[in-house]
């Protein structure tokens, strides 16, 4: 009966990766990044953007040491969760679930490693050139400039922001063109 009971149960780390899941979901979801920014409105774009704001947290929690990142995983494991829910809701099977989940990962793990050395040192042109190609499907690294400039301004405002803000809050940059 105890195995069962720790079988269902929620790790704590888990518990604290939710919410912040939800705060960068719902940054990516402004309307500002498909009206202002022109990125399409379509389950792969917004796979993006939510890939490239937990990755911004994620980043943000790891400077905080060993207690930023034990959030940060759960942060990780809560979006990789609700990829995996997002999957069986839009009616993939079972058998095919684990294929889907591993060529998301794999893309998962592509941008984080695409984006986070641009993001670390400010180098806009090169986080432009990975976001035009991943976000806006261009070969033109201009179509990322303006959302490099967000996610690089997103980066600074969440570094001044004192960790325990973060967590609550977390301060991103205006959406602009």
């Amino acid at each position: 009966m105890i195995m069962l009971q720790n079988l269902f149960r929620t790790r704590p780390r888990e518990r604290l990766g939710e919410p912040l899941y939800e705060l960068a979901v719902r940054q990516a979801r402004d309307p500002g990044f498909y009206t202002t920014l022109g990125v399409a409105d379509r389950i792969d774009a917004r796979f993006e953007l939510y890939t490239l704001h937990v990755l911004l947290l994620i980043m943000r929690l790891r400077d905080e040491g060993e207690r930023g990142a034990e959030i940060a995983q759960g942060l990780f494991d809560t979006y990789v969760s609700a990829l995996d829910h997002a999957l069986r809701e839009l009616g993939v099977g079972d058998i095919t679930v684990g294929k889907k989940m591993r060529k998301l990962g794999e893309a998962l793990y592509g941008r984080m490693t695409a984006y986070a050395p641009p993001l670390r040192a400010g180098a806009r042109d090169a986080l432009a050139a990975g976001l035009s190609r991943n976000v806006f499907e261009s070969d033109d690294p201009a179509a990322g400039q303006a959302l490099a400039t967000y996610a690089l301004e997103s980066r600074s405002r969440l570094a001044a922001q004192d960790f325990a803000d973060v967590i609550a809050r977390p301060h991103w940059a205006e959406v602009t063109a």
